[in-house]
């Protein structure tokens, strides 16, 4: 573990009051730590946002209708395009006619936001996030 710094900050007496209830609620143990947590954060949005060439990780999540003609073909051809940035997928029946797949990926920024692209607007799929996330080399 690094060394651990201690710094001043400086900062309104209200945003203070909401920040300590933001603590509270996540239920850090202090507010260093929720500091901590919301600077990585940002870290991670920065480097996805200046970086289009850098290597990250994250999971696409999309919501859809399997029984929505050749969608799940088109969503299997669509990963297995892009196997060399897939690590891993999960499929789970939300209830009869729905399904969430969770698709976890590894590679540079622009190919992870042009395969969700591609499966956020294939027919039938309901919603797609992808969640950013680090390799953690940098934060």
């Amino acid at each position: 573990m690094d060394e651990l710094k201690r710094f001043g900050v400086s900062i309104e007496k209200n945003l203070l009051k909401k920040f300590d209830s933001y603590v509270k609620k996540r239920g850090y143990a202090n507010r260093s730590g929720a500091l901590r947590d919301l600077i990585r954060k940002e870290l991670v949005e920065s480097q996805w946002s200046e970086k289009s060439d850098a290597e990250v990780a994250g999971a696409i999540i999309i919501i859809y209708d399997h029984h929505r003609r050749e969608l799940v073909d088109n969503i299997i051809n669509i990963q297995h395009d892009y196997h060399k940035v897939i690590i891993s997928s999960q499929h789970v029946h939300l209830d009869h006619s729905t399904c969430l797949e969770v698709i976890v990926v590894k590679g540079k920024i622009t190919d992870l936001f042009e395969l969700e692209t591609k499966l956020r607007v294939i027919k039938g799929v309901k919603h797609a996030l992808l969640a950013k996330s680090t390799l953690g080399r940098e934060i």
